[in-house]
């Protein structure tokens, strides 16, 4: 929450708990990246450690700038950021199908790990729409569900499901095109973070019945398919999604191929013990160790301390942005906040879980840990956002000029001096 902090006549409203939770994760992030130095076998670890740091720096000065907005305008921009963004995606989406037939992409798009889903800008970096716009959606459906739900006081059954298509509309095109390029993970995030949204909009319970039922139905009919039907899923799904649960399922079935990451972070974290090797250990080697697997990295350096102290301070990140919520008195600055943290979480846990064999790999980094930029820019949008929901607490901070009292003390010593000598 935030506090105001008044100095003579100024007064500073920010939320401190929430700036120092931040910093302490870049620097966690920061020290993190500099222990995997040994371990990263692509590009210079310098290099991911001064870009990590700049992109901190930018995501604060973006945080701070947008605190010092209100909310009504950046909502404003929301639909336009929405239209820029499909314009990039439809962009990316067409290089990745010419690469798929011709070999060949569109300027600016080259293939990374397969996938067509990064703008690769000289002397700046890589830029992915698709972080982007999860945050733009998640706005657009906390404002479509507040606007209809306001105009609709008491919605029967009909009302909640044309809510619901209102919804689809802007946030299905996005996810096609983002499965299309491919990125999975990604697609999972935003239909987990908009299905939480819904379901503590307080909508129907017949709905929320049906989706979850659809989820586990699909779930379901997914593995049946997998183990009794395995060649007409190879028809429908590519060969690539299959070997990662393949690899899920049994780590130890290709160590050489698909199932090298899963099993090599395994053997990292298993042999690690309670402390780690130490600092820039590099015992196992572990493939994207400043990405993907940046949980295994800071096991194998620290252990299990190391990967618990990250575990505590991003669960105080979620409980310190549900607090928020629950303050929130507009129902839309609850919803956005929400999602805000069903995003953050799944990540979290996603991720996490998947590193220790708990869940498939879907390329989903660790939040405000892992090396990327359009990520922490992405997340630091958000976060100014949440700091503008924020409420204010009621106590005032004040705070003295440390000299004033001094100069009061020469000052009577001064006097006295003056009428002795009188």
């Amino acid at each position: 929450m935030k506090q105001t902090i008044q100095y003579k006549d100024k007064q500073i409203q920010t939320d401190f708990g929430f700036i120092v939770i931040l910093l302490i994760l870049g620097s966690i992030s920061l020290f993190a990246l500099y222990n995997a130095f040994n371990l990263i076998k692509i590009g210079s670890g310098f290099s991911y450690l001064m870009k990590q740091g700049m992109w901190y720096g930018v995501g604060f000065f973006v945080l701070f700038f947008l605190s010092k907005i209100q909310n009504k305008v950046i909502f404003s921009y929301m639909k336009v950021a929405y239209k820029y963004l499909m314009y990039a995606l439809l962009y990316l989406f067409v290089s990745m199908m010419l690469y798929k037939f011709t070999g060949r992409t569109l300027p600016l798009s080259s293939p990374v790990n397969g996938a067509v889903s990064w703008f690769q800008i000289p002397a700046i970096g890589s830029f992915q729409p698709s972080e982007f716009i999860k945050i733009v959606l998640i706005v657009m459906t906390a404002q479509t569900i507040t606007e209809y739900q306001d105009k609709h006081k008491n919605p029967t059954i009909l009302q909640d499901f044309q809510m619901l298509i209102q919804v689809a509309k802007f946030l299905l095109p996005p996810l096609i095109l983002i499965f299309m390029q491919p990125d999975t993970g990604l697609c999972i995030i935003i239909a987990f973070t908009t299905l939480v949204i819904v379901m503590c909009c307080g909508i129907r319970k017949e709905y929320i019945y049906a989706l979850v039922g659809s989820i586990v139905v699909v779930v379901a009919l997914v593995f049946y398919l997998y183990f009794f039907q395995r060649d007409f899923l190879t028809s429908l799904v590519s060969a690539y999604r299959l070997q990662r649960i393949d690899a899920w399922l049994d780590p130890e079935s290709n160590i050489l191929g698909s199932s090298n990451q899963l099993y090599t972070s395994l053997l990292s974290l298993g042999s690690a013990g309670l402390t780690g090797y130490g600092l820039q250990a590099n015992i196992v080697s572990i493939p994207e160790a400043h990405t993907d697997f940046i949980f295994a990295a800071i096991g194998q350096c620290f252990g299990l301390i190391g990967t618990t102290i990250v575990i505590l301070i991003c669960i105080i990140l979620d409980i310190y942005l549900l607090r928020i919520a629950f303050s929130a008195k507009k129902r839309q600055d609850k919803l956005i906040v929400i999602g805000v943290v069903a995003m953050l979480l799944y990540q979290q846990v996603q991720n996490t879980a998947m590193i220790v064999g708990l869940l498939p790999i879907t390329g989903i980094t660790l939040p405000l840990i892992s090396y990327g930029g359009s990520s922490i820019l992405s997340y630091f949008i958000s976060f100014g956002i949440v700091m503008n929901i924020s409420p204010v607490k009621k106590k005032t901070i004040r705070v003295k000029n440390p000299f004033e009292g001094k100069k009061k003390i020469i000052e009577n010593i001064s006097k006295k001096i003056e009428k002795r000598r009188i």
